[in-house]
């Protein structure tokens, strides 16, 4: 039998390998080993590792309150649904399409819908539904179109992939949460395991499961997309108006009641070392201190868009949300001899076991997401060079810090407690980077941390409670292509690389600043060197500047992609114009963060509502005149 000490020097080995795929099936186990072990949950929904990490598991004040939230105030001047029939501000606009033929032909009559002709129990007949708008995803893009459409008083259907789950269902637990509300089951990959990604998959996309932030499209972004890229809606006045009007829906604003953890090392660290630093915007009030939004709100404070555009389409008695199904193919075909471009009518959707089922509509919105909506457009015959390619991730690298409990934040401050995101640094602006918090519980901490030996990291998992991270972003330059789920391409640039490290190095000084004991990084070698031991710190800078990030020994990360189906002044310069319009097919539009032109370099959930809003009103237009026609 193989000791363990032999053990450990093989897995470790693998981690350091010059070999691809070694490397590989290292993380493999490593990542989902880790994540399954301390998220697991028994038959009283704990983990007999979290005493021992400080983890208290769900937030004790929410979950004990949950009966509160089954049944939220609806409007009484709601059309088309009784205040005493929908106990939530969704449920009078959910189709289940595994409910009875009765109810589905029932809840489109209740919404106004026509009625199939053909029989929805009989297999051999195919399920045809009908509308003016089918909207295919229900994140940031997708129902801000949706909302704005619903209330114009166009019949709307929104097609979700993932499932519903109304406030008092959440759990607040990570390893379940994260298996049914992340696309992938909380962690999917490029193609060789060098950057990790999370992207949400439930009704509202992310801005049901990501960390609050709500930042406007910065000036110098606006102004390269406009004056260098050609595209004119980023330098009018009806994009300062868009970007008003989601801000106002979400509530946005700035002030900050409390600092967690995370941030209030982030922040002092800053101060102490002359930095800039500011709040964050959030779509949630100053008093909203939550460390779980990540795994969905539970108070509803966070204004998703399960709580604001989705409740317009709901409220107005228009719209149909079909949660679980998932579009297979959008539907065009040619409407005049010797014109080359289709037009879209519909869309085919799958759900469950049944067979495929029809939506036809007068417009179609594709907004299921930068990784998603390109296979969807391919599968449906488009051809445009663009779809696919142009794919930016935001490249987030990390470092920690270990704050003893004698040490200040006071001993009662835990890592995964507090606001997600309050404060942001843009020290490194110049390199296009932004430094900024990560949210992290048990399951993702064990998969980032760095590991060595079991001791080692039984060590590192103890000080959970106590260790903040602080991640930089990059603006990439870089781009890779996305065929998901079939492969998904990216290699880290060369500049990104170089303002990558520069983050790492600021990370390092600002955790050293705020008074960490020990600080390290993410490489797998798993450096920690004692803030208080002579020349360890500017070891370690030193250290990180001299070696490489894009050879998969460093973990990267993503929260954001974009740019898969980018908007283009015409059909060479992007896979949609600026109208949101798909150059090859009329009536079909894009509403996702697939059509930013370049990478953002901020939080992107304002910035896609902003531009959803704008082919939303573009959308209207062309309603316009297809009823003329």
């Amino acid at each position: 039998m193989v000791r363990r000490e032999k053990q450990e020097e093989i897995l470790l080995s693998w981690s350091r390998s010059s070999l691809r795929l070694l490397k590989m099936l290292y993380k493999c186990l490593k990542y989902l080993t880790m994540k399954e072990y301390f998220t697991q949950i028994d038959d009283n929904g704990t983990n007999p590792s979290w005493k021992a990490l400080g983890y208290c598991g769900p937030d004790p004040e929410l979950v004990g309150q949950s009966q509160q939230f089954r049944t939220p105030p609806v409007k009484e001047d709601s059309v088309s649904r009784k205040v005493d029939s929908c106990p939530g501000p969704l449920d009078c606009a959910l189709l289940h399409m595994d409910s009875p033929g009765d109810a589905i032909t029932h809840k489109l009559r209740n919404a106004g819908f026509p009625i199939p002709t053909s029989s929805i129990n009989a297999p051999s007949s195919p399920l045809t539904l009908r509308c003016d708008a089918v909207v295919v995803g229900s994140g940031s893009g997708g129902s801000v179109v949706a909302g704005v459409l619903a209330k114009a008083g166009h019949r709307v259907i929104v097609v979700e992939k993932g499932h519903y789950h109304h406030r008092s269902e959440l759990s607040l637990l990570e390893g379940p949460t994260m298996a049914e509300m992340y696309e992938g089951g909380g962690i999917i990959s490029t193609d060789d395991i060098n950057v990790m990604l999370l992207a949400g998959s439930t009704v509202g996309g992310g801005s049901t499961v990501n960390w609050s932030a709500c930042i406007r499209t910065p000036d110098h972004v606006r102004n390269e997309w406009c004056d260098k890229l050609g595209l004119r809606l980023f330098g009018s006045k009806a994009y300062d108006d868009a970007l008003d009007v989601v801000c106002g829906r979400m509530g946005v604003q700035s002030d900050v009641q409390e600092e967690g953890f995370n941030n209030a090392v982030l922040r002092k660290g800053c101060i102490e070392l002359g930095y800039p630093v500011n709040n964050v915007p959030r779509n949630a009030p100053p008093d909203h201190c939550c460390g779980w939004c990540h795994l969905g709100c539970k108070s509803a404070r966070k204004k998703s868009t399960q709580e604001t555009w989705l409740v317009d389409l709901a409220d107005s008695g228009n719209g149909l949300i079909l949660p679980g199904c998932e579009v297979v193919k959008v539907l065009h075909r040619k409407m005049e001899k010797g014109v080359d471009r289709s037009t879209a009518n519909g869309v085919i959707v799958r759900f469950g076991g049944r067979e495929d089922f029809i939506i036809e509509s007068k417009v179609t919105v594709v907004a299921c997401g930068a990784l998603n909506t390109p296979g969807l457009l391919k599968r449906s015959g488009l051809r445009n060079a663009n779809i696919g390619k142009n794919l930016h991730l935001h490249p987030a690298v990390l470092a920690w810090g270990y704050f003893p409990p004698a040490r200040w934040p006071e001993e009662s401050k835990k890592s995964y407690e507090g606001g997600i995101l309050t404060a942001m640094s843009t020290a490194l602006a110049s390199s296009d980077i932004l430094l900024e918090t990560p949210v992290m519980h048990p399951g993702m901490f064990a998969v980032a941390t760095p590991w060595v030996s079991a001791a080692d990291f039984r060590e590192r998992m103890t000080r959970f409670s106590r260790t903040a991270h602080v991640f930089a972003l990059a603006r990439d330059k870089g781009s890779g292509t996305t065929d998901y789920p079939h492969s998904l391409t990216y290699g880290v640039d060369t500049e990104d690389e170089e303002n990558l490290k520069r983050g790492v190095e600021a990370m390092v000084r600002i955790l050293t600043a705020a008074g960490a004991e020990e600080v390290g990084t993410l490489h797998c070698k798993g450096e920690r060197v004692r803030v208080g031991e002579e020349g360890r710190v500017e070891w370690l800078v030193k250290e990180v500047g001299g070696r490489g990030l894009r050879d998969g020994r460093t973990l990267v990360s993503s929260a954001h992609q974009m740019g898969s189906c980018r908007m283009g002044t015409d059909a060479r310069a992007g896979a949609v114009s600026p109208r949101g319009e798909a150059w090859e097919v009329e009536g079909l539009f894009v509403g996702d963060t697939s059509v930013f032109a370049t990478a953002l370099g901020v939080n992107p959930m304002v910035t896609a509502q902003a531009i959803a809003y704008c082919t939303a009103q573009s959308i209207l237009e062309f309603l316009g005149q297809e009823r003329k026609l």
